[in-house]
């Protein structure tokens, strides 16, 4: 059995059957996994007690998954990795659960082996030791012993999923970094659709560059993304998010 599949896991689903489904697959696999049927549980649980990864469901009663994202997220300061479960296919509502502080999603109805597989890896990669090593491009800086980001002496809230990415484009600075590389290093073998790195790097650019008075993370169209420091006359248009 794989260290990954010893995890455990918050599961936040409000449809029973649904949740037993679930629960007994990832069980039956070797994870932990401990129910809730309602937001106001779920949140109550996740706050409460240490847990490897959470699945949450976006619909549910009491408190809506996003609400309870953004309290995990803002209020309780809660850096587990959270998986959201929607039955919505469409990019503004995966932005949505993405700006709440998600780190991926998975659209219902879905192959339970692929929840699995996601499950690993947003678990290796919350498990992977980070050094006590500082990144610094320009006047942006991450401590990633830490976890902490800043930029002109500012301090600036990332998403876990979100440092990662920060981390792999500061670590290359200002090398051009490729989509399939990034993603290949994120996400390993079990790639998500062609929205999720465009919509994680667009609330990266969110936090690290709208506030401040030119960007560092740069789109090169067609091939990937570069975080420089490039002086204040350089700017790029940003219609869309990524």
């Amino acid at each position: 059995m794989e260290n990954e599949s010893t995890a455990t896991i918050l599961l936040v689903e409000d449809n029973i059957e649904i949740a037993s489904v679930i629960s007994e697959y990832l069980e039956k696999i070797g994870y932990r996994v401990e129910v809730a049927h309602d937001g106001i549980t779920g949140l109550h649980l996740a706050v409460s007690k240490p847990y490897d990864i959470i699945v949450l469901d976006l619909m549910l009663p009491g408190i809506d998954g996003i609400a309870v994202c953004r309290k995990l997220r803002g209020d309780a300061k809660n850096s587990t990795p959270l998986l959201m479960l929607t039955a919505r296919d469409t990019i503004e509502e995966k932005l949505e659960g993405l700006e709440a502080g998600a780190d991926d999603y998975m659209v219902k109805p879905f192959e339970l082996r692929e929840l699995d597989a996601r499950l690993r890896a947003l678990i290796r990669r919350q498990r992977r030791q980070m050094s006590s090593e500082t990144l610094v491009v320009g006047n942006l800086k991450f401590d990633k012993a830490l976890l902490k980001v800043s930029r002109n002496g500012k301090e600036i809230s990332v998403s876990p999923l979100g440092l990662r990415l920060l981390e792999i484009l500061m670590r290359e600075s200002p090398r051009v970094v490729g989509r399939a590389e990034i993603e290949k290093e994120i996400w390993s073998d079990t790639l998500p659709d062609s929205d999720t790195l465009r919509s994680h790097m667009y609330n990266l650019r969110r936090v690290i560059d709208k506030p401040f008075d030119y960007p560092l993370l740069h789109t090169i169209p067609g091939t990937g993304y570069r975080l420089a420091d490039m002086g204040p006359h350089v700017s790029e248009p940003d219609p869309t998010p990524g």
